[in-house]
């Protein structure tokens, strides 16, 4: 998907789109040049990277490590202490992510439990997520609805914009429980 995204702005760039920064398109499609890493597009070409001996840095946006082929290179690099595995963004609880965050020895992947030997590094603020603020200042532009429903981040995290939204907006806010059925009209 983020490479899906790279070519969305690759394309804005050729076009010249007005809504990119001027810095960005007198840089041109250098600007967004992944160079000099390799964009794994395909299945093999990330099969390929786990066959490779040696120093490497694999970037990958695997979200909280719950799925796709960044597993398949943490399986692989995870026992290995000379190894580094860098989580940055949030990391939510309960995902493998939070787990290494959080200390974990092992990891349970493909059926089997992995011990974690690689440096693990926390970095979680670069997250994609809006921010409280940003997210009442982007509602505040919308009509209110009958109902804000929040299904998406921690619980506390949550309950506190709920509140914050029945606050400062007025609206009614719900954070429905987990595998609760609404009627969304």
């Amino acid at each position: 998907m983020a490479l899906a995204a790279l070519d969305v702005y690759r394309d804005a760039v050729r076009e010249h789109s007005v809504e990119l920064r001027p810095e960005i398109l007198a840089r041109g499609e250098g600007a967004l040049s992944p160079e000099p890493f390799l964009a794994a597009r395909t299945v093999q070409e990330s099969i390929d990277i786990s066959s490779t001996h040696g120093p490497a840095v694999i970037v990958s946006s695997a979200g909280m490590a719950t799925g796709g082929r960044d597993l398949h290179h943490l399986h692989r690099l995870l026992p290995d202490p000379r190894n580094a595995v860098v989580v940055v963004g949030f990391a939510a609880a309960g995902t493998r992510a939070r787990d290494l965050v959080d200390g974990a020895r092992t990891l349970k992947m493909f059926g089997e439990y992995v011990p974690v030997r690689a440096e693990i590094a926390d970095v979680p603020h670069f997250s994609a997520h809006a921010d409280a603020g940003q997210i009442i200042d982007w509602l505040r532009g919308a009509l209110p609805p009958h109902t804000t429903y929040l299904v998406h981040g921690e619980p506390a995290a949550s309950e506190a914009l709920r509140d914050r939204i029945d606050r400062e907006l007025g609206w009614t806010a719900v954070v429905p429980r987990s595998g609760e059925a609404v009627l969304v009209r």
